[in-house]
């Protein structure tokens, strides 16, 4: 597989498929691991980590479930392939920085990446459309299996996995969940239910994960706390957090469709209305418009657009995309004409 067949190709968690694909945009479960003996990739020098990364890919091939994979070595990729990856959600903005000695495994599907040599010495990550952690759960405890049948793990009797940063230090697994919330943003209560999140040990944080704020209405909902509680128990808790924001976001959209009902189909179709016809459009406006006209076609307000399609564009809209798209480097002002006029395309097909 090379970079540019991904264009061709919906990522997973963009397939709007799955439970409560509604409200529920994706399902993460990333699982943190090094080698045993072998530095955490910030103190190793450049030989220990090419060690590192040749002991890993080698572990690697060794895993069914891993064959026919790509493998990326990050120092060959340039800035924009480095950010087509961070938008498609298989790599972190940290593992696009300081690249020597590290590398990205994805499988054709883009269900599976492993981020090699980024904070640890894997990063193994599995993605799901909608509700659906029990299915990632399921897919990375393999792998994960399978690739500890092939490396030694750095681990303790006492601590679990050892990580180098201590809150990933015990099962070394994140869950996490992407939620799209207009209607509990719209009504005001977003604020109130981000706090009760917080004071469980949650933590929110916006589409591309740690260190972006939350925009179009998207909130990533992970654990904070991964050394004490199994595996299972973590995926439990979050389910359980997942349920009740996904019966509040309902009834809050319920509320709205019987009492302001003409408001929000004005607002929904002035939204679609601009992504139609604009000729020059921002990112961030992108953004907004598409949630407003993802909640019309999640309530029957909006014909003729399907999830998958909508999804797509949040994507495929974002500037490295643009730029693989045309096949060179473009100005911030040329992105913001080729968005539109691609927005404009799919929309009024």
């Amino acid at each position: 597989m090379q970079l540019n067949d991904l264009l061709k190709h919906t990522s997973e968690w963009l397939k709007g498929t799955g439970p409560n694909a509604d409200i529920v945009i994706s399902s993460r479960i990333r699982l943190a691991r090094n080698l045993d003996k072998f530095p955490f990739p910030q103190w190793a020098n450049r030989t220990q980590g090419e060690q590192t990364l040749n002991t890993v890919l080698e572990g690697i091939k060794k895993v069914d479930y891993l064959k026919g994979t790509t493998i990326f070595r990050i120092a060959e990729l340039d800035s924009i392939d480095k950010q087509f990856l961070i938008e498609r959600h298989l790599m972190s903005m940290e593992h696009a920085q300081k690249t020597e000695n590290k590398a990205l495994i994805v499988d054709n599907e883009e269900i599976v990446s492993i981020m090699c040599n980024e904070e640890d010495h894997m990063r193994i990550q599995v993605m799901q459309s909608g509700f659906n952690l029990h299915e990632a759960w399921d897919i990375i405890n393999q792998i994960d299996d399978s690739l500890a049948k092939a490396l030694t793990y750095a681990f303790s009797p006492e601590w679990g996995y050892l990580t180098a940063c201590p809150t990933n230090t015990g099962t070394g697994m994140r869950g996490s969940v992407m939620l799209h919330l207009p209607a509990l943003v719209m009504s005001r209560q977003i604020d109130r239910v981000m706090a009760a999140i917080a004071k469980l040990s949650f933590t929110t944080r916006g589409l591309y994960g740690e260190g972006t704020q939350a925009t179009g209405n998207f909130f990533q909902i992970s654990n904070q706390v991964s050394l004490g509680p199994s595996e299972q128990e973590i995926i439990d808790n979050i389910n359980s957090i997942i349920r009740q924001i996904i019966e509040q976001e309902s009834q809050a959209r319920e509320i709205m469709m019987s009492k302001s009902r003409a408001l929000l189909e004005d607002r929904i179709n002035r939204s679609l209305g601009i992504l139609k016809s604009a000729r020059i459009i921002t990112s961030q406006e992108t953004i907004e418009l598409l949630s407003m006209v993802r909640l019309g076609e999640d309530l029957g307000l909006v014909k003729d657009l399907n999830k998958s399609s909508l999804n797509e564009l949040f994507i495929i809209t974002q500037p490295a995309h643009l730029q693989k798209i045309e096949g060179k480097s473009i100005s911030s002002e040329e992105r913001d004409i080729k968005r539109a006029e691609l927005i404009r395309e799919r929309l009024n097909i």
